[in-house]
């Protein structure tokens, strides 16, 4: 059963697909670089292109769901949950 505070994703879905979906170009854009031995920094400026655009989108999603998961909700172990779970996250993508 899917809480109603999980809709975030649903609700940015499209931009949240957009998103995706330049990284990915944005992916192929280096290993084409990469492949055909690319000067070094255009694959330089083509990875840190790459990390804004998965820093963008973390914080796109991360902002609808400390919106939705935790400012939202009512309930305070389960806010409590979602926070430590998330919380989890952040300590692991920041490594």
């Amino acid at each position: 059963l899917q809480r109603d505070s999980q809709m975030h994703t649903i609700k940015d879905k499209a931009k949240l697909l957009t998103r995706v979906r330049r990284i990915q170009g944005q992916a192929a854009a280096l290993e084409r670089q990469l492949d055909q031995e690319g000067d070094c920094s255009a694959v330089l400026q083509q990875i840190a292109a790459i990390r804004g655009a998965v820093n963008g989108l973390m914080a796109a999603v991360m902002e609808g769901h400390l919106t939705d998961h935790v400012v939202r909700e009512p309930e305070l172990a389960q806010r409590q949950q979602d926070l430590d779970a998330v919380l989890q996250v952040i300590k692991s993508y920041l490594k």
